[in-house]
């Protein structure tokens, strides 16, 4: 979907601690190199977001997420099988791969595969193909739902608006489940999945 000289352009921009806003299958979101701290406080910064509040993880696949979760339930593997792409949101215990500032100090981390092909064009152009994201909004706002939304609310804020090549968010947000072991899981946030 996205053409070789976008997809340089969002490696450059992320490299070098910038922040970049994107359609996803949901809603739009503001996201950054996880390893940058630099970025990550920039998200904060562009939010007016509560420190306390962490980021997630995401990507195009399961598998470059794995690093950041310690020991994955079998009811976790399950839920990905099953949901992965798609608008389900895990939150499971970090591995030491995960920074603090990140998960706000906290010991869990959610991630997330959306199932959107202009997402997976941005996280594969960059190495380790992995986004630290939020919604793209003011704090306590509504999130954007398209391009138009996110240059207005925060376009003159990030580095850079990925253009949505057609594709739409459906305006609902992902589930938020917690898994920390095989036997329960926590509803954080009902979403379009049930579980």
């Amino acid at each position: 979907m996205l053409d070789e000289k976008t997809c340089s352009k969002i490696k450059q921009i992320l490299e070098n601690d910038g922040v970049i806003a994107f359609v996803t299958d949901t809603v739009w979101g503001l996201g950054c190199l996880p390893e940058s701290r630099i970025a990550v406080e920039k998200i904060y910064k562009i939010k007016h977001r509560d420190s306390k509040k962490p980021l997630i993880l995401m990507s195009f696949d399961t598998y470059p997420l794995l690093k950041y979760v310690d020991n994955i339930p079998k009811t976790a593997h399950k839920l990905m099988k099953e949901h992965f792409p798609g608008a389900l949101t895990l939150v499971m215990n970090k591995s030491k791969e995960t920074p603090d500032y990140v998960t706000s100090g906290m010991d869990t981390v959610g991630i997330r595969v959306p199932d959107n092909e202009v997402f997976s064009d941005i996280c594969k152009s960059i190495d380790g193909h992995v986004l630290a994201t939020t919604s793209a909004n003011l704090s306590s706002q509504p999130a954007a739902l398209t391009y138009d939304e996110a240059i207005e609310y925060i376009g003159n804020d990030v580095d850079f608006v990925v253009p949505d090549c057609g594709l739409n968010a459906n305006g609902t947000a992902s589930t938020v489940a917690g898994i920390f072991d095989d036997a329960s899981i926590k509803i954080f946030r009902q979403g379009d999945i049930k579980i």
